[in-house]
């Protein structure tokens, strides 16, 4: 009866979760919050927390020796999700300060492009969330107060991206249906009603004074929660800079070996990718250059039987500008409980229309066209693509796994594949040169990760300034400025996500590690199988479940 019992607690949980959250719910594939944006008073969120701490108080009064392995392992990834999500609505209270989560961009956008639906029966949820903007706006500004200011300037520019969206892509939608139904009206006072945010964030900017960084305390404390890893962040950054030194040296000999030269410095692993730098795209071929790298990973995949393919549809797509500012690529894989045959989506983000000359060279030479083929092993094959399709296909007693999926697990199998690509030398059929360009982008990419880490805690939990970082990661990380800068960016405005890509792979690396030496004979294919065949727990819990002991 316990399992009965928690099924039923799970699934009470995710849809008390998609009430609260319409816009999660779209994307997860409930879609009978379609017409709805969430609330975001104060008020809402303490109804909310106060749901979490029942929520927390009902899972821990289910007999933990009464549940199988399968319900005690979701039950605790249940209850770690409610306890993080509780942190940000209370001592976090990230709702008050950072106006970048009250966009309504997203809830709109995910009506638009996924079609789960017909067109009609989709603009009918989008006039909803159009009628509701004004509302939900002016309930935000009465939340928000003591902001940041970098998110305050970020969230005006991304508001850009959700008046493009309202006054261009929903008419665009319309005029497909023949221009019925006719929300004119709608559209009208919804743009009003962003442009009047935006006005008012331009003149709360100047008394934006609230620190970005989260302080030590706070920062432990989401680390452990929404990475769910028992990482501390003091033991984490000793680790990321020992791994700093390891990877550099690993590049060094990679230089030496594909130059000549012996013992290369700095300067010479610099001048190495200045050389690869100038094999750049263009925005007018970036997606193609992707769509053509994502085919050719697939068949590497394939040939060297590393695990299963799926042939579910996927779309490499162009970053809609609402999500643009933050990060150059994403996977958006199809919602773990959507009914509708949709394409898992790839996004890329080209150049914003009005960068120089000068911005525009500086990111096409960080992401070189050798680069792209890293980032597509990275987002598509065998990364994100590869493991949400085997997540999409974990059939459990309840969906807690796929709603509450880990980003350090997902994140980081996507960083061990690029690992294992390059180490497998993809690419060395087209030659030798072409396959030590891609090993040289993975190691900087792992640079990245690990540069990323470092960069979280040491912001988050210390006093890192712009001028310490943008040293690290020019000079010890190899990055173009314009990258680099960007990259300082978003150290900013978000915690602990970009530390999510080094934790992730530090465990999926010892996991994998430790399950070729319980068993020594299986496959790749069969390893990496078993590997994903349980949706996507925290690799803590996905050790449980596959009788191995903690990580020492």
């Amino acid at each position: 009866m316990t399992s009965e019992h928690f099924t039923k607690i799970a699934n009470d949980a995710v849809a008390s979760l998609c009430a609260h959250y319409p816009d999660t719910a779209t994307m997860l594939g409930d879609h009978s919050h379609d017409d709805q944006l969430s609330d975001p008073s104060a008020a809402a969120g303490q109804r909310r927390a106060d749901e979490l701490r029942s929520l927390i108080a009902r899972l821990d009064e289910l007999p933990a020796d009464q549940l199988d392995t399968a319900d005690a392992v979701d039950r605790d990834i249940l209850r770690t999700a409610s306890e993080s999500e509780l942190l940000s609505l209370t001592d976090l209270d990230e709702a008050s300060w950072n106006p970048m989560v009250h966009n309504p961009g997203q809830a709109l956008y995910a009506l638009l492009t996924r079609d789960f639906a017909p067109l009609p029966e989709r603009l009918s949820g989008v006039a909803g969330r159009l009628r509701a903007v004004p509302d939900y706006l002016e309930a935000a500004r009465g939340r928000l107060s003591g902001m940041s200011a970098i998110h305050v300037q970020t969230a005006i520019g991304q508001f850009e991206g959700t008046l493009a969206l309202i006054e261009g892509e929903i008419p665009a939608a319309i005029a497909e249906t023949g221009g019925s139904p006719d929300l004119s009206q709608e559209i009208s006072r919804a743009a009003a009603a962003v442009r009047e945010h935006q006005d008012w964030l331009r003149a709360e900017l100047a008394g934006a004074q609230r620190p970005a960084r989260l302080g030590n305390d706070l920062y432990a404390s989401k680390l452990e929660l929404v990475l769910a890893t028992p990482w501390q962040p003091k033991l984490l950054l000793e680790q990321a800079y020992r791994d700093l030194d390891r990877v550099e040296s690993e590049l060094a000999d990679l230089v030496g070996q594909t130059t000549g030269s012996a013992n290369p410095d700095r300067a010479a692993i610099a001048a190495e990718f200045n050389r690869l730098a100038a094999d750049a795209p263009t925005s007018e071929t970036i997606l193609q250059l992707c769509r053509e790298a994502m085919a050719e990973t697939t068949d590497f995949v394939r040939k060297h039987d590393l695990l299963t393919l799926h042939d579910d549809p996927v779309e490499i797509i162009e970053m809609p500008e609402i999500d643009r500012g933050v990060a150059v690529a994403y996977c958006v894989a199809v919602g773990v409980l959507e009914t509708a045959p949709l394409a898992t989506q790839f996004a890329v983000s080209p150049t914003p229309k009005d960068w120089s000359e000068d911005q525009v060279r500086s990111f096409y030479r960080e992401y070189n066209n050798h680069m792209l083929h890293n980032l597509t092993i990275h987002e598509g094959m065998p990364g994100h693509v590869a493991q949400l399709s085997h997540n999409q296909r974990y059939q459990g007693a309840n969906p807690i796994r796929g709603v509450f999926g880990s980003d350090s697990f997902i994140e980081g199998w996507a960083v061990y594949a690029e690992e294992l690509m390059a180490t497998l030398k993809y690419r060395g059929e087209i030659s030798a040169e072409a396959a030590a360009a891609v090993r040289m982008q993975q190691l900087k990419m792992q640079l990245r990760a690990i540069l990323n880490t470092i960069m979280d805690v040491s912001f988050h939990s210390g006093d890192l300034d712009q001028r310490e970082a943008m040293e690290l990661m020019m000079t010890r990380g190899y990055q173009e400025e314009g990258e680099a800068t960007g990259k300082w960016r978003r150290v900013q405005l978000s915690s602990t996500q970009l530390s999510c890509y080094y934790v992730g792979y530090l465990e999926v690396l010892q996991l994998v590690a430790d399950l070729r030496q319980a068993h020594p004979s299986w496959s790749d294919r069969q390893l990496h199988d078993t590997m994903l065949s349980f949706g996507s727990p925290p690799v803590r819990y996905l050790r449980q479940l596959l009788g191995l002991p903690p990580a020492a």
